[in-house]
């Protein structure tokens, strides 16, 4: 197993007393068919972003809800909500991110739902709630999201500002910032907004840009911007927030198109990949290892200044990639047959689906929070 594995621990306890734990690396395993399916469906979950609705959007095949991730080396418990909310009573877990913490995020209030309904106590953003916080008055616990998709401060390309986004690499984006204070858990995850293109700063002063023709600017990526970006919320958090905090990144998730996305098609596996089908290469790998390396090399610098934060990397990039059934597809919208395929399909081949593989995201989640607990 490489360093850059995450591992979660299993247990059994007996009367109590913690009994002899065995380290698991979630990251390798299969998808393996599963009876039982989701604890929720798209009409029981009112919180699911209509455009990952599959199911109310009349996706006939629903066999991509009936599969379960098995790491090779031990079982991985199906979620169980009410221990989730018995772990978060009296606190606070906020996703921050793109909309791929979103995704996360509507996962979990779903899988929550099942035992505890939530109230929504606070909502911004316009349409697309991009602040949005749940109370579960069951444990007194809340579950919020934060649109973030840098982690950093950015301006976002609009009609009426620029067409590329703006990125200040050493400074956080204060909108879920100021709010560390009262934040138990948080939930990091970023990637695809730094595909974009882009002008990036640092110290008041243009590094370069990606993809930014017409501007006289270098032209640098934005691998290195990814990793200055986490570097800067990693140190920033513990710099804060010395006294204590678990601080998890959910490492990059892969897209399945095949393709132009606009055409029929785009992603139309409707099984799982498997072993040895799919190989984690290319922009995937590379974004990331560079996540990863980023927490390990964080917690190694908190753990030489004796800060209590504790630091993981939610590492669900390759257990993603082996599910290209589980995207909305052209399911984005109601029913987009219901008229015959017209010339221009539109598809959604990044977010996932709920339910769908995106419940074993939080599934592992529960893991790394009861080991973090442990330490």
């Amino acid at each position: 197993i490489s360093w850059v594995s995450v591992f979660f621990l299993f247990s059994a306890e007996e009367e109590g007393i913690l009994s002899k734990e065995t380290a698991c690396d979630y990251t390798q395993g299969k998808w393996v068919p599963d009876q039982m399916g989701p604890l929720y469906n798209g009409t029981t979950c009112g919180t699911i972003k209509d455009g990952q609705n599959c199911m109310s959007h009349g996706r006939p095949d629903l066999g991509f809800l009936y599969w379960r991730w098995q790491p090779q080396e031990c079982q991985l418990p199906r979620f169980d909500p009410n221990e989730f909310l018995q772990f978060f009573a009296d606190r606070h877990i906020a996703f921050v991110g793109d909309s791929m913490a979103r995704n996360q995020l509507e996962s979990l209030v779903c899988m929550l739902s099942s035992v505890s309904p939530p109230n929504l106590v606070y909502k911004n953003g316009g349409d697309d709630n991009k602040f949005r916080r749940w109370h579960f008055a069951s444990h007194n616990a809340s579950v919020s999201i934060y649109w973030s998709p840098f982690l950093v401060k950015g301006v976002e390309k609009s009609k009426n500002g620029p067409d590329h986004n703006e990125l200040y690499l050493d400074r956080i984006d204060e909108r879920w910032g100021k709010d560390l204070d009262g934040i138990d858990t948080i939930v990091l995850s970023i990637g695809h907004w730094f595909l974009h293109p882009a002008v990036y700063l640092e110290d008041g002063k243009v590094l370069g840009c990606h993809y930014c023709p017409g501007l006289n600017h270098t032209e640098i990526g934005f691998y290195d911007v990814l990793r200055k970006a986490v570097r800067t919320t990693l140190n920033t958090i513990s710099d804060r927030r010395g006294d204590g905090i678990d601080v998890i990144l959910t490492t990059f998730s892969p897209s399945h198109f095949e393709g132009d996305w606009d055409k029929f098609g785009a992603c139309p596996k409707t099984e799982p990949y498997g072993e040895g089908e799919k190989l984690l290469e290319g922009m995937d790998a590379d974004m990331r290892k560079i996540e990863v390396e980023e927490v390990e090399s964080a917690r190694l610098g908190i753990g030489g200044n004796q800060k209590k934060v504790r630091l993981e990397a939610l590492d669900v990039t390759r257990l993603s990639l082996m599910r290209p059934d589980g995207h909305p597809g052209p399911y984005m919208y109601p029913f987009p047959f219901a008229n015959g395929v017209g010339e221009r399909v539109q598809n959604d081949c990044v977010h996932w689906c709920l339910p769908g593989p995106v419940d074993t995201w939080n599934q592992i989640l529960l893991q790394v929070i009861k080991r973090l607990r442990r330490q």
